[in-house]
């Protein structure tokens, strides 16, 4: 197969990127909004009018319209810009991290099989920057965007054991016997909890069901409407089940040796150990986040972290896998603290949410990765 010079792979790769970044600008616009990322067709949110396809080409567009509308002249947000551009850089960035360097080796070469690690990878990555980008306007991570990446990171997983050709520093989780019994337990004990809040037998932590007797509507509830303690509670609740029948599946699995026999066997059969490690690297990443929304709101009265940060966590945990999403939770502090220390410089006083720290966790350790297991295996192993 003949060579394909670098230059034409980064600009293939960033212009993909940039077209993905589009997209993702319409998720950003969108889906808060509860509207179909299809149809209809881009329109101007000041005029109404559609978008022609040669005022909807990715950066050019923006840059030869002076960042305003065609016919009513409106301005153009430079979000759109900036997330087609950081799309587009993101996408190349890391095909030349995974191909181009040796600081991922586990990768393996494109065309046997590193395709498909980079395509899950940039799948994580992209929804990253789209859920990053509503949590900075919103404060809120809509739970769908990370569904879709925990459900890429399943699959992607359980497939990869057959498409891949290397098995030392897997970029894709793998489970151990011990790790799959724990997650087949935590994934029958969240069905318990599921079955529990819909039967009415647990209560859903944070509902606005609650408060009717306020006059105010849903959207309109403060903070102090709620007592934060006993909503912490109702979700501590809700994982009992969870937490018991992970440790009773890990205890009955090591029973007996016949039993641990066929354990064994059964889970470490690519498809299997692939879909428990993703499925456990998923309940580690969305754990340590909750341990910690439980803790905080237990100390200081009021809520702490959200929901929308434990499912990103638990999406990035079903693609990197359970250690290194603890490390991330471990690295996403320090950016909060550079950013905590530019404010205090500055002087200005505006917050911003957590989940763009943890997307930044999220890449650090994404282009760290075989460092940081090789550091683990040398403190578990010396």
């Amino acid at each position: 197969m003949p060579v394909v010079p670098d230059w034409i792979w980064f600009v293939f790769i960033f212009a993909f990127g940039c077209c993905i970044g589009s997209f993702l600008n319409v998720v950003i616009y969108r889906l808060p909004r509860d509207e179909s990322l299809i149809t209809p067709p881009s329109a101007c949110p000041a005029c109404g009018r559609g978008i022609r396809f040669y005022d909807n080409i990715p950066l050019v567009s923006w840059l030869l319209l002076g960042a305003k509308c065609r016919y009513c002249k409106a301005t153009i947000s430079p979000r759109y810009f900036v997330i087609e551009l950081l799309t587009g850089l993101v996408f190349v960035g890391l095909f030349f991290l995974f191909f181009r360097t040796d600081l991922c080796a586990g990768v393996g070469p494109l065309l046997t099989g590193g395709w498909f690690v980079y395509l899950i990878y940039i799948i994580l990555l992209a929804t990253l920057i789209a859920a990053s980008a509503i949590d900075l306007k919103l404060w809120v991570i809509p739970l769908s965007i990370c569904w879709f990446a925990t459900a890429v990171g399943l699959i992607g997983s359980a497939l990869g054991g057959y498409i891949l050709h290397t098995s030392d520093h897997a970029f894709l989780p793998n489970a151990s016997a011990r790790t799959a019994s724990l997650a087949v337990g935590a994934a029958i004990g969240l069905a318990i909890s599921w079955g529990l809040l819909a039967t009415g037998l647990i209560k859903r932590s944070y509902d606005s069901e609650d408060l009717q007797d306020f006059p105010q509507k849903p959207e309109e509830l403060t903070e102090q409407q709620f007592d934060h303690r006993l909503e912490i509670c109702r979700e501590i609740i809700f994982l009992l089940p969870i937490i018991i029948c992970s440790l009773a599946a890990c205890w009955l699995s090591q029973k007996s040796p016949s039993i641990r026999t066929w354990w064994l066997n059964f889970s470490q059969q690519p498809v299997i150990a692939g879909l428990l490690g993703s499925l456990w690297g998923y309940f580690v990443g969305c754990g340590v986040v909750w341990f910690a929304r439980i803790l905080g709101t237990l100390g200081f009265g009021k809520e702490a972290m959200g929901l929308g940060d434990v499912h990103l966590m638990g999406a990035a945990g079903a693609v990197i896998g359970a250690s290194l999403v603890v490390v991330v939770f471990f690295i996403a502090p320090f950016f909060g603290l550079a950013w905590a220390g530019l404010r205090a410089f500055f002087k200005k006083t505006r917050q911003i949410p957590y989940g763009p720290f943890l997307s930044l966790g999220i890449f650090t350790v994404i282009i760290l990765h075989d460092r940081i297991l090789d550091y683990l295996n040398a403190i578990l192993y010396y």
